[in-house]
């Protein structure tokens, strides 16, 4: 973002430039910033498919997690629901526990009371009667007190069973129920923490294309800077320049990646060559091999003799140049 925060400096660097950039050297620089320009849109392009992707990404996740949630809130539904039928069954069985406890203890006091009594024997019963009516009342009113104290207490059996046998059961159902309710909240969390990464990375990916489409603007707008400098300046050579039919010259050239402005106020960039005045003039054109087109618009204090500086636009390609003998063609 340097460029666009300096962009009126470097505008009115570039016009200043006028009278020491020649039309070719021009022509060069704003097809290099056209070819950027070219790189970075190509490079929005791909964002946008990465994007579109992402976008697709996160409705699945979207979806997905909707459907983790509402499955969530119907397993808690279910657990309470079960947590509550426990409850009653629970109740049910303390409820059969105390009558079949009653029951027995009502059964053992009536037997006591029969042997106490001293009646219990049917034999006793019979000849103690007055009659054989009475007799076999009395041993009717034992079977039936009998039977109901076994019913009572078979039925009562029954019911504990019952309630405890579904006790067990609502118990393992919560259980899973609430198994199953964590396994569910462990994929919510999942599901969110995917979703907040997709956002993010839409996020890096709209922030990544909004710089870039900045810097297509202004590498556009320097292009055509440099396009208008290059029509001002076209026709005879300057003075100082090397005439026409020019020579050769073999230097040292050091690649280097610095960004700012040249010594004759031009902002650094690609073509823009650093040199010794006394061996090169400044303004004069320039052909590296492996670099390209150049002119010389700047110096510098460690530039002494036949050395040059190449200008590369990042660290990685200067350091790739390096520093190497080449043999310059001078125009």
């Amino acid at each position: 973002m340097r460029t666009l925060r300096y962009w009126p400096a470097v505008l009115g660097a570039l016009l200043a430039l006028v009278g020491l950039l020649p039309a070719g050297v021009a022509a060069d620089s704003a097809s290099s910033l056209r070819d950027r320009a070219s790189r970075l849109t190509q490079e929005n392009a791909n964002l946008a498919a990465r994007t579109r992707g992402a976008v697709l990404e996160l409705y699945s996740l979207d979806s997905q997690l909707a459907r983790e949630r509402a499955r969530l809130v119907q397993l808690r539904i279910r657990t309470a629901e079960v947590k509550s039928d426990l409850a009653a069954a629970r109740v049910r069985l303390r409820v059969a526990k105390h009558s079949l406890s009653a029951g027995q203890r009502s059964l053992a006091r009536r037997l006591q009371l029969l042997y106490e009594q001293g009646d219990s024997d049917p034999v006793a019963v019979v000849l103690g009667a007055s009659s054989v009516a009475d007799a076999l009342g009395n041993l009717d009113s034992l079977d039936r007190l009998a039977d109901q104290d076994r019913a009572v207490i078979e039925q009562t059996r029954k019911a504990k069973r019952k309630a405890a046998n579904l006790t067990r059961a609502l118990g393992a159902k919560e259980r899973d129920l609430q198994r199953l309710a964590q396994e569910a909240t462990q994929s919510t969390i999942v599901l969110e923490q995917a979703r907040a990464q997709r956002t993010s990375y839409l996020a890096r990916l709209a922030g990544q294309q909004r710089v870039n489409a900045a810097s297509i603007a202004a590498f556009q707008q320097q292009a055509l800077a440099v396009e208008a400098a290059a029509r001002q300046v076209s026709g005879p050579a300057g003075p100082g320049l090397i005439s026409p039919g020019g020579r050769t010259l073999t230097v040292v050239a050091t690649g280097y990646a610095m960004h700012g402005s040249t010594a004759t106020g031009a902002p650094t960039g690609w073509g823009v060559i650093a040199v010794d005045p006394s061996v090169i003039p400044l303004g004069t054109r320039m052909t590296i091999p492996g670099y390209g087109s150049g002119v010389a618009a700047d110096t510098g204090s460690a530039i002494q003799g036949a050395t040059i500086d190449l200008w590369f636009p990042t660290l990685a390609e200067a350091r790739a140049w390096g520093r190497r003998t080449v043999t310059i063609a001078l125009h």
